[in-house]
């Protein structure tokens, strides 16, 4: 039998294996980690029940199907970094008996509906039913949903088909369909959008009612309080359906957040945005959406006028603050801030002009222009453009000029669009050395951190503050540095 230590380690080093092979067959797994089958079984029951994994089989155009393959779910992964940030959302809209039914959920990864009305029963209520709770926090905010399949089936792709599906191309954009085998599989994986947020109420009672009832039920009907379609036997098994939290609908709320619009434009522009996308967000697909469902310029002030923020504005300041906004435009400006912010730090405030020249030109410049622009010495300009380029933020070309006299430039340029995923590469890596780190000083000091607080006294109270105080400095840059990767990465 696995202890807990070697559970953890059978668990990472699959997780490591699928990471680094891509989807693999269980055969494949245990034969790449040298791991038992019954190791290799139980870590990929773990890694699928905290939603870091998900199986699939593809049909194959001549035969049956293949072999069940898994595959490593990277955002998921991301995600748990953050369950401090959902709660503390959550925690804003909602009392403090959803915030832990749904702490129950990122801490179980996947729970049936009578799980979750057990844990809310240990605690106590404020007279709240579990039918309001449930109902009210997860089904009309979208913050859980039903589990995905547990074994999609991803159809073979065609010659035709092939080209639309490579990633980065501007067919397979035109026509959304997914870039990787990873969201290839998550979009198969999907419950139709009538079930996904759909929630069974009155467990209890229905549960109670379903023997005597079965007969007399028809394929297809729906019952009271209950919104599952019926089974092939004319019953809904309520407590067989697996919730999980929804990280699109959390990862959407941080989108919303009007920080960035704050920093460059009034607050009633914030306070506009703010209500246009409360307003929108039940009807939004995906979190990287550059335009929000139309709406009218009275629903929008509809909107505003029911917050306190907006309480006081005109439809005249609504109708102001609306031009100012793009929020596509925004979430660029503040994605440019973070990068020049990065040059500022590392190499100076020198190069940070040379930066945020190249940055908003969008075009090749001369040496000796952006020298002459920026104000900076001729002799320096060049070690600085180089340092920059060799560290990936510059792109260069050489330009040779023929005649009496052959001449060559150095032409500099900013690629944003290969420029962000080196910074996010450099910010992924950044992450997993405070991670490191963090993991490195809680296990060397582990012994004082169990001691009782009444033995912690002298020269080991000094270890513990000091302990105390690196954990919340690291913590709090793993949480800053996060912010960024967001920024990158999901919005």
């Amino acid at each position: 039998m696995l202890t807990e230590y070697g559970t953890k380690h059978a668990v990472h080093k699959v997780c490591e294996c699928l990471l680094r092979k891509g989807p693999l067959t269980r055969q494949n797994v245990k034969r790449y980690t040298e791991l038992s089958d019954e190791q290799v079984k139980n870590a990929l029951l773990v890694l699928i029940q905290q939603n870091c994994v998900q199986a699939f089989t593809t049909e194959q155009p001549d035969g049956p199907k293949a072999n069940t393959q898994y595959v490593v779910l990277f955002d998921n992964i991301l995600h748990r970094v953050r369950f401090a940030k959902f709660l503390t959302i959550l925690s804003q809209e909602f009392d403090q008996q959803c915030v832990e039914l749904v702490q129950g959920l990122l801490e179980h990864g996947r729970l049936t509906l009578k799980q979750m009305f057990d844990r809310a029963k240990s605690s106590e209520k404020e007279g709240k039913s579990d039918e309001l709770l449930v109902e009210g926090a997860f089904v009309l905010k979208h913050l859980t949903q039903r589990c995905p399949a547990s074994e999609p089936l991803l159809m073979p792709i065609s010659e035709e088909e092939g080209p639309a599906r490579k990633k980065g191309s501007k067919s397979a954009k035109k026509i959304g369909e997914p870039e990787t085998i990873e969201q290839q599989v998550v979009e198969a994986a999907l419950p139709m959008e009538a079930m996904r947020f759909s929630v069974v109420t009155n467990v209890e009672s229905d549960v109670g009612e379903k023997e005597k009832n079965s007969n007399n039920v028809t394929p297809g009907e729906k019952r009271k309080h209950d919104v599952l379609e019926l089974d092939e036997c004319g019953v809904a098994d309520e407590q067989s359906v697996v919730y999980r939290a929804n990280f699109e609908g959390f990862i959407r709320r941080l989108r919303h957040k009007a920080d960035h619009v704050r920093a460059h434009l009034d607050d009633g522009a914030a306070n506009v945005l703010s209500a246009m996308l409360q307003a929108t967000s039940s009807a939004e697909k995906k979190v990287k959406t550059k335009n929000s469902v139309p709406l009218s310029l009275s629903s929008i002030y509809e909107e505003v006028i029911k917050s306190e923020a907006g309480r006081n504005m005109t439809l005249d300041h609504v109708r102001a603050s609306l031009v100012q906004l793009d929020f596509e435009k925004i979430i660029e400006i503040a994605q440019n801030e973070e990068v020049e912010s990065v040059v500022s730090k590392r190499y100076g405030r020198d190069a940070y002009r040379i930066f945020r020249l190249l940055s908003k030109s969008g075009r090749l410049l001369e040496t000796d222009k952006i020298s002459d622009t920026t104000f900076v010495e001729k002799k320096d300009a060049p070690k600085i453009l180089y340092k920059l380029w060799k560290d990936g933020y510059l792109l260069m070309e050489k330009l040779v000029v023929t005649g009496a006299r052959q001449s060559q430039f150095l032409l500099w340029k900013v690629n944003r669009q290969i420029l962000w995923k080196h910074v996010l590469d450099e910010m992924f890596h950044a992450a997993l050395n405070l991670s490191l780190r963090v993991s490195y000083e809680l296990d060397r000091e582990k012994e004082l951190l169990n001691l009782p607080a009444d033995k912690r006294t002298g020269p080991l109270q000094d270890r513990y503050n000091r302990i105390r105080k690196v954990r919340i400095l690291l913590e709090s840059s793993q949480m800053k540095l996060d912010d960024a990767i967001l920024l990158f990465h999901d919005f």
